[in-house]
């Protein structure tokens, strides 16, 4: 599994450059082992060294830690979804499940960062469901009313209040949810990196190439060295499917997002100077856009299946291209020449939107897949998932338990052949949300 770094993220070129970053160079013992560095694997290692003082915990990734999807999403700490096919009143208890894992989620992120001081750009501004297209009210509407049932507090708003808000008549419907949290999240990982205990032991730049377990012992076979390891807990989310972790159950999704520069003061104006917002959209394949605090704006509007492990940037200029024409559709009076920069990152799915978290052998453990959700999912279910590695029970854990599990997949050219056909078919029907 070789991946590359790259400098193309705005919110990880916000970050100050790291120089304590080792490198798997030699053979490795320890007690726990946790395949990936991001917001689950962060907060499986913090868990642990809670519990296990005295042990020795190693957490290992193929790229710097927090820099991959972790540090390349749009920033929503999610309360509600509307794109995951359980909001009819027929689903509206499984429905209930999700949102109470969502939930969760949100009070371990904000434990967090309460307890660590972490500074995020932490705003509780809710978030928007929004279209151009006026036959997509009666979705929202809808979605209100399984909101509503469920005591989630939200506001249906049309195009002259949308204007006054998101500083753009683009929008003729949308739905405001109020508990939602719009975040910076390289800020929030790169505090996970930072305060990581000291017994745990965190190697970078160092690609999973090969597993097995004999007997009592999981060997995870590096580049430059073996680790033997009497547990592990795998949280590598998109990159599951490629080192064999319930690959029927899970696969990548690879998006691509662009940011602007900081608008200029009269560039402010022009658009009404509106507070930070976040916009996702009605239709699946429709655009993702969000004011930042800083005046900057991000678009996320493409989804595909691409190869996980590196997108070229000839490849990515293409998607940025969409990206520019995006934000010229809802802000017509800005330049044309404002984005900044460009980059892709992976999520995984599963076929009904669950997520994985299961322990799938003796002393292997597994959480992700977390379906667009990762930062307060992915930071629950890692501590969840080290817990429940230690034979440890909780509410949590029972939440999580108590979701619909993750439905079986075909097997590859079936399974990307029908992922292409329903993307392409979504992508159709949110042209014009694009």
């Amino acid at each position: 599994m070789y991946l590359e770094n790259d400098q193309s993220c705005s919110w990880v070129n916000d970050l100050n450059k790291r120089y304590n970053i080792k490198i798997l160079e030699k053979n490795k013992s320890c007690d726990w082992l946790i395949v990936g560095a991001g917001y689950t694997g962060l907060s499986a290692a913090r868990k642990l060294s809670l519990l296990h003082p005295d042990q020795k915990i190693i957490i290992i990734d193929a790229q710097l830690a927090g820099e991959g999807a972790s540090s390349r999403n749009s920033g929503y700490l999610v309360d509600t979804t509307l794109n995951d096919g359980f909001t009819s009143n027929k689903e509206l208890d499984n429905y209930k499940k999700k949102t109470d894992i969502y939930d969760l989620g949100i009070n371990a992120v904000k434990k967090f960062i309460n307890e660590y001081q972490v500074d995020c750009d932490w705003n509780e501004c809710g978030k928007y469901f929004a279209s151009s297209k006026k036959e997509d009210e009666k979705i929202l509407r809808n979605f209100s009313d399984t909101l509503s049932k469920l005591g989630y507090e939200n506001k249906l708003l049309s195009n002259n209040e949308l204007l006054g808000r998101l500083g753009t008549n683009f929008y003729n419907i949308a739905l405001h949810t109020k508990g939602g949290v719009l975040l910076h999240p390289g800020k929030l990982v790169r505090a996970m990196v930072d305060v990581l205990p000291k017994n745990v032991f965190l190697y970078e730049n160092s690609s999973l190439l090969t597993w097995h377990k004999n007997k009592n012992v999981i060997s995870c076979h590096f580049k430059n060295g073996k680790i033997n390891s009497k547990k592990i807990i795998f949280a590598t989310n998109g990159f599951l499917k490629s080192l064999g972790i319930k690959s029927n159950y899970n696969f990548p999704i690879t998006l691509t997002a662009s940011m602007t520069r900081p608008l200029t003061t009269d560039e402010f104006n022009s658009i009404g100077q509106p507070k930070e917002w976040g916009v996702l959209p009605v239709r699946p394949m429709g655009a993702t856009i969000r004011m930042t605090k800083d005046k900057r704006i991000l678009i996320r509007n493409t989804a595909e299946v691409h190869n996980p492990f590196k997108m070229s940037r000839v490849e990515l200029e293409k998607r940025s291209t969409n990206q520019r024409i995006g934000i010229k559709k809802r802000f017509p009076q800005l330049p044309d020449n404002i984005i900044q920069s460009s980059w892709s990152g992976i999520v995984s799915r599963t076929r009904n939107s669950s997520q994985i978290f299961e322990k799938i052998d003796d002393n292997i453990f597994v959480a992700g897949c977390y379906n667009g959700s990762g930062i307060g999912v992915g930071t629950l279910f890692g501590e969840q998932i080290a817990l429940k590695a230690s034979n440890e029970n909780t509410k949590e854990i029972e939440t999580i338990e108590a979701r619909n599990k993750p439905t079986w997949l075909p097997p590859d050219p079936i399974l990307s052949l029908g992922v292409r056909a329903r993307l392409i078919y979504e992508r159709f029907r949110a042209k014009s949300e694009i």
